[in-house]
């Protein structure tokens, strides 16, 4: 005799009694006991009891929103850099939690996903929206592993065309030779570094005099919000050639640094800790440069024009993804590597190109 109901049920096989009870849609079953050592009564409540460990065990998980509050936010953020927790943590709220947060898990369809991609696509950028695809992705993956639902729903998820891809710009030389012409020195520098270097705006405003070799700077450490960091990712950490006019103006900054010791920052604040980035580019960059029409120019159009007229001079594409610490692919960036004297002569031609 079979009985099931939402406590469970069991049933007689060859002299046992059976548990009989669903997890997430799927049949589940375990020999209880004797038929001849237990009553029926005791076997349901034998059953009853799994059932009550298992729904207490999934406590907290069954909506959208419990699982990614207790579940999926504090293992993935042990990963997560400062920079991207922050976005992280600000993209899932504001669209996934909103939207989704007193959903079952169960309920999710690809079809219905699909059609919430689709209506983001409609005022988010690309890259947001992609990156909304990926944490859906990841968020049901992590179910899935979980033992909380069996399929991923958001597998086959897409990123609409219909989303705004940005206008990646870039600087023409002589936009570059605008800004050169257009800042002080300290900012010069700064700005030399991003567009001649490659090197991210965290990474030179972290850069130490003692981390300041002869034709390159070792990048070690980023500040991000204030806050010392290692570099975004593995691939970041390297020596970045600098070219033989950047060495120069190194030097004569050095002799008006207040310091210039080994663990000296090359841009430091009156209290000695790295300079604000967003003050500097607010107070003495980004004034200059609107001066100058060129309002529109950020640190990631100076990386980007970087990347692009080092393209222009046919250099290797492995030697400008490991100038810039980015990724060509993983053949060549992981057993493939490229010395600094390798890049030196290719810096040292963009800066002949641009001055």
């Amino acid at each position: 005799m079979r009985m099931r109901h939402s406590t469970g049920g069991v049933r007689k096989q060859r002299g046992r009694w059976i548990g009989l009870w669903y997890e997430e849609g799927i049949k589940k079953s375990k020999a209880l006991g004797f038929v001849k050592d237990m009553t029926k009564g005791e076997a349901r409540e034998t059953v009853a009891e799994i059932v009550s460990g298992v729904r207490a065990e999934k406590k907290g998980t069954g909506t959208f929103g419990k699982f990614v509050t207790n579940v999926y936010i504090p293992f993935f953020s042990r990963k997560w850099k400062l920079s991207t927790r922050g976005k992280n943590l600000n993209r899932v709220e504001v669209h996934l939690l909103r939207a989704f947060r007193d959903c079952e898990l169960s309920i999710f369809r690809r079809d219905g996903l699909q059609d919430f991609l689709d209506e983001k696509a409609k005022t988010l950028s690309f890259s947001t929206v992609n990156h909304l695809r990926w944490d859906l992705k990841q968020i049901f993956d992590m179910a899935v592993a979980e033992g909380v639902i069996q399929r991923n729903p958001a597998t086959l998820l897409f990123t609409p065309k219909a989303a705004a891809k940005p206008e990646r710009l870039t600087m023409a030389i002589a936009d570059i030779r605008v800004v050169v012409g257009a800042l002080d020195q300290r900012e010069n520098l700064i700005c030399s570094l991003a567009i001649l270097a490659g090197m991210r705006p965290g990474e030179i405003f972290a850069l130490r005099w003692g981390r300041i070799g002869e034709a390159c700077a070792e990048v070690t450490e980023r500040v991000y919000e204030g806050i010392l960091d290692t570099p975004k990712t593995d691939k970041s950490i390297r020596k970045a050639a600098l070219t033989d006019g950047l060495m120069a103006s190194l030097e004569r900054w050095r002799q008006l640094s207040p310091s210039t010791g080994a663990d000296a920052f090359v841009f430091p604040s009156e209290r000695g800790t790295p300079l604000s980035k967003h003050n500097v580019w607010r107070r003495n960059i980004q004034p200059k440069l609107r001066a100058a029409g060129l309002g529109w120019c950020t640190f990631q159009v100076m990386r980007r024009t970087h990347s692009t007229l080092m393209k222009t001079i046919k250099a290797d594409p492995k030697l400008v993804a490991d100038q810039l610490g980015h990724t060509v692919d993983v053949n060549q960036n992981v057993y493939t590597q490229s010395g600094v004297e390798l890049r030196l002569p290719l810096v040292n031609e963009l800066e002949k190109l641009v001055l």
